[in-house]
């Protein structure tokens, strides 16, 4: 079948890329949330934007979508890859520490929500099922935009995620309580739970016990052919099959996406994937806002607006008071628990998923759940604001240091950067002085066989675009470069001196004219592996000699330090080795 520009599918694909292209950069040029320019695309872009008018200039079809309904697939694609990116970021030893969190604050977070809301709701006459459906729906916040916005550390971002992660555990059974409650509905709802509930642990469990045995080898093997597409074709197939398993038995995508991103981070490969597989996850989330804003019919707005504004600043409210009352009283300081509250307090892309459901079950009139679609299509527009709101409101408020604890992780360490038999004994030396490292090497045996010998060692490249980012080079007590490739080795060193200027970066050379040009690029330090194997060799022949111990060592120190100074003379200066400087241009 030929596919032509005049294609539907075609067109919309080209609006959607174009956006992304325009938006990106534009908002991050001047510094504003892109979420906000991909709805404003969505709502010029649909049919209640600038589809209107196409009948009148049919030339603005190339500037329109014209079958919303064809790319939810791909804005829900956006929402699986944001939670395996999200999973990404855990480990099981993480989560296990946070279940006291996610319980604590996430259960009475959400409870306290969908009752107040709930009776607001009872009190304006609805009926107590309609009043339960509309206020859990919109009791849930957004994980979607709230994450990228704050992270999953900090006193923010520990406490928005493990609100976050209860309420996207308790959305399976929130949809089930709500076809229970509809008409002769009660017991093939509750039988229909039970069935998932079990199928899904079922489900769950075999995919733990697959992903531990099986994952490890599926990327070792991918890692081993330097094949950037097999890659990232393995990252995705993942996702896609755990998604599918859990949507299978019942639970939502979202469940095995999260699953999949933490058993992968319980592998060497979690940077790779990480790297690999943002671009799909920044690109799909886009497509998920863009349909939010075709949801948005400014007519529409401009005919409710009294009613839509009292509606979304009502759940607002509502929501940041009991979420940062509850903070507050657990003992967070005031200005954690304003940031956090105003943060969670616009509904979520999961809010529309329960007022489908809740419509379906005829707990609510059609009519109801299309007015309350639009609150929190505004709501998630939002959101951007709020938590700039919030955050410039809680850092006014909070003048104290930060009261999350360090996680372990997060301690300043060592990157050693090549594990090959230098980099092995730097490990050593690190480990003999109880100094806590990280080694990267971007060969997935040497990686395996290193961890099997009990190495702190990941796979990775760090060359990759993104990758210095992703080992969090900032907070590195130190970065230790024993590459075996001497223009990689100029070329990193460069990269590490623009980005971090009081980074210490000790570096392996070659020779004397490989350490003027590191040191030239920035090192901190370069040893040159031809003069200390020289020293070395010096030192045991005068011991040999007769010569005593400590005036040898003396005048070892002094050579060395007498080469130092002519390498850093030969740096200062122009010379710039004729074999470092062509290579390095090209």
């Amino acid at each position: 079948m030929a596919f032509t520009i005049e294609s539907s599918g075609f067109s919309d694909v080209l609006v959607m890329l174009g956006a992304a292209g325009v938006v990106i950069p534009a908002f991050a040029r001047i510094r504003i949330n892109p979420v906000i320019g991909f709805i404003l695309v969505g709502i010029a872009t649909g049919p209640a934007g600038l589809g209107r008018f196409v009948g009148d200039a049919p030339w603005l079809y190339y500037f329109t979508i014209s079958e919303p309904q064809a790319i939810e697939p791909f804005a829900d694609f956006g929402i699986i890859m944001l939670l395996f990116s999200i999973g990404l970021e855990l480990s099981f030893r993480r989560l296990w520490a946070m279940r006291k969190d996610v319980f604590a604050l996430g259960a009475p977070e959400l409870a306290g929500c969908a009752l107040l809301l709930g009776a607001g709701f009872w009190a304006t006459g609805e009926s107590p099922a309609a009043a339960f459906g509309l206020a859990v729906a919109l009791a849930l916040s957004s994980t979607a935009l709230v994450l990228p916005i704050t992270g999953t550390r900090g006193p923010v971002g520990q406490r928005a995620f493990a609100m976050l992660l209860f309420e996207d555990l308790a959305l399976v059974p929130i949809i089930f309580a709500l076809g229970a409650l509809a008409p002769l509905g009660h017991q093939e709802g509750w039988d229909g739970l039970a069935r998932t509930l079990l199928l899904g642990g079922l489900t769950v469990a075999a995919l733990m016990i697959l992903g531990r045995i099986g994952l490890p080898r599926l990327f070792a093997q991918a890692a081993r052919t330097k094949n950037p597409e097999l890659f990232l074709a393995a990252s995705l197939l993942v996702v896609i099959l755990a998604s599918m398993a859990t949507s299978a038995v019942g639970l939502s995508p979202i469940v095995g996406a999260l699953l999949a991103g933490v058993l992968i981070a319980e592998t060497d490969y979690q940077g790779e994937v990480e790297m690999m597989t943002a671009p799909f996850k920044g690109l799909a989330l886009g497509v998920f806002l863009i349909t939010v804003g075709m949801s948005l019919d400014l007519s529409v707005i401009a005919a409710q607006w009294s009613s839509l504004l009292l509606a979304v600043v009502l759940v607002v409210v509502v929501k940041a008071a009991v979420t940062g009352g509850m903070l507050h009283v657990g003992g967070a300081r005031r200005g954690v628990s304003f940031e956090t509250g105003l943060l969670l307090g616009a509904p979520s892309e999961t809010t529309l998923i329960v007022l489908a459901a809740a419509s379906a079950a005829g707990l609510i009139a059609p009519a109801t759940a299309s007015f309350w679609q639009i609150v929190t299509a505004i709501g998630l527009t939002i959101t951007p604001l709020l938590a700039l709101t919030g955050s410039r409101i809680g850092k006014k408020m909070e003048r104290q240091v930060d009261d999350a604890p360090v996680a372990a992780e997060d301690r300043k360490r060592a990157l050693v950067i090549g594990f090959g038999r230098v980099g092995r004994l730097v490990a050593q030396m690190l480990q003999a002085h109880d100094l806590p490292y990280l080694a990267i090497d971007a060969n997935a045996d040497t990686v395996a066989a290193a961890r099997q010998r009990g190495y702190v060692v990941t796979f990775g490249d760090v060359l990759r675009p993104g990758m210095i980012e992703r080992l969090n080079v900032k907070q590195a007590s130190a970065v230790i470069l024993t590459m075996d490739d001497p223009v990689q080795l100029v070329r990193l060193t460069k990269i590490l001196r623009r980005q971090f200027a009081d980074l210490a970066i000790v570096a392996r050379a070659r020779d004397p004219n490989h350490a003027a040009a590191l040191y030239r690029a920035g090192a901190t330090d370069a040893v040159p592996e031809t003069i200390e194997s020289s020293l070395q060799l010096s030192e045991a022949a005068l011991v040999d000699l007769g010569v005593a111990m400590g005036p040898v060592i003396a005048s070892i120190h002094e050579k060395r330090a007498q080469l130092r100074a002519k390498i850093m003379e030969m740096a200062e200066s122009d010379r710039e080795p004729p074999i470092y400087r062509r290579r390095l241009e090209s």
